[in-house]
């Protein structure tokens, strides 16, 4: 396996804020250490002058389509398109055709994963079989086949009554509870943000309360079973203060937000551009504002990609026919850097929300820089600008809306397990 020297960079700690110059000494696939290494001997030489030396990016929520819809993206193209994001963990959903409710899904996830080496890939079990919100899933073989949460994704559990069976029995297994918060009732049939936007466009909306009910319920389900709960893809200034007043009474939750969801509103939507037709909803001015706010004080914990590739054709037609979801691996760091030139956030904020902290809400081994972790590592340049096109993407789904978007900081070098699998061509 390659022993690799990265040469004079710098190195930001989230955890103590602080900045050092720094080596990185690499040798079989785990920092051997970090500043000088007598008699080490290198295979390559990696000069990282000018780059900062982070931890590899840890990505909460990424659909891979495969198993299933590999006529939009299969694992390899979207693992290659991470490694060139700096993104060396990603979180793959359950929502697969077959779904992930039993450990051969499992299985031929990690394996084709494990094939294109260029990305870590953890899993989340279906908390109930097939996703039906009815019948519980078997999260014993799930959580012993490697899988590191549940999660029923925007499926509905009308059940309070299943629900909460649910909750009790992952915590019983010490399984986190991955909730997309979404009350099915309110939300069915709805495409955009209940406002006077959706209105004049004549869609039909998704109300605040849909998200915030749905928080509401589990949350006072968490409360009763103790389970460990994240609640992932908020969009509403309400749903953020829902989950501040739970986290000051002691609840053992976290949640994420998407990168889109801190600079796209609403208004975005008037010109009827499907590239902009997520769900959760863009919402309003004040409920991206707040969100940034949230994620400033420590309120949510992590910023995801929610990247979701589809093919050209999922994209054509009018606004409230097609399919939700943005293609956005490749944007994920360049938004979030975008945040510190915006001063919304300092830098170490900015990668602790891509690093540790994901990893620690997912429980994996990933996100810090020490000896003896694995080599997981992304090198960032953050002075180059760049303008993003989705002809350069990597990703097989192109349906971006931020093409034309003028960018500063990438990605310049991935190294995964020890392996240098992104660099400058």
């Amino acid at each position: 396996m390659n022993r690799l020297h990265i040469r004079n960079g710098l190195i930001f700690d989230p955890i103590t804020e602080t900045v050092v110059n720094r080596d990185v000494f690499i040798a079989d696939g785990h920092i051997a250490a970090i500043g000088q290494a007598d008699g080490f001997t290198a295979d390559q030489v990696i000069n990282a002058e000018d780059l900062i030396i982070s931890p590899g990016l840890v990505d909460l929520c990424v659909h891979l389509r495969e198993p299933g819809q590999e006529y939009k993206a299969d694992i390899a193209s979207e693992c290659t398109a991470a490694a060139r994001a700096g993104i060396t963990t990603l979180c793959c959903p359950p929502d697969t055709d077959p779904v992930v409710d039993e450990p051969a899904v499992v299985e031929l996830i990690h394996r084709q994963a494990s094939n294109t080496a260029h990305a870590r890939v953890v899993v989340l079990g279906a908390l109930t079989t097939g996703l039906d919100g009815e019948r519980l899933s078997e999260m014993a073989a799930l959580r012993a086949s490697g899988c590191v949460g549940v999660s029923n994704c925007k499926r509905p559990v009308r059940q309070t009554s299943v629900l909460r069976r649910a909750f009790s029995y992952a915590a019983n297994f010490g399984l986190t509870v991955f909730v997309e918060p979404c009350d099915f009732s309110l939300s069915e049939g709805g495409c955009a943000h209940e406002g006077p936007v959706a209105t004049r466009l004549g869609l039909k909306g998704i109300p605040v309360s849909a998200e915030t009910i749905a928080i509401c319920r589990a949350l006072e389900l968490v409360t009763e079973t103790g389970v460990k709960a994240h609640f992932g893809r908020l969009s509403s200034a309400r749903g953020a203060e829902i989950i501040r007043r739970a986290k000051d009474d002691g609840l053992d939750i976290s949640a994420d937000v998407c990168a889109h969801q801190l600079y796209l509103t609403e208004m975005d939507i008037s010109s009827y551009n499907s590239l902009y037709h997520v769900i959760p909803p863009l919402r309003s001015q004040r409920d991206m504002e707040a969100l940034r706010l949230a994620v400033t004080e420590g309120v949510i914990d992590a910023i995801c990609s929610d990247h979701q590739p589809h093919e050209p054709d999922a994209k054509h037609g009018p606004y409230a026919s097609t399919q939700p979801g943005m293609s956005t691996l490749e944007t994920l760091l360049p938004l979030v850097l975008r945040l510190v030139d915006e001063q919304v956030m300092p830098l170490y904020t900015a990668l602790s929300l891509l690093t540790n902290k994901p990893a620690a809400i997912l429980g994996i081994d990933a996100g810090v820089l020490q000896p003896g972790r694995p080599a997981d590592i992304c090198l960032i340049d953050t002075e180059t600008e760049w303008q993003f096109d989705v002809k350069t993407m990597s990703s097989r789904g192109r349906n971006s809306p931020f093409t034309g978007w003028n960018l500063k900081g990438r990605a310049s070098h991935t190294i995964v397990g020890g392996v240098l699998v992104h660099a400058p061509e």
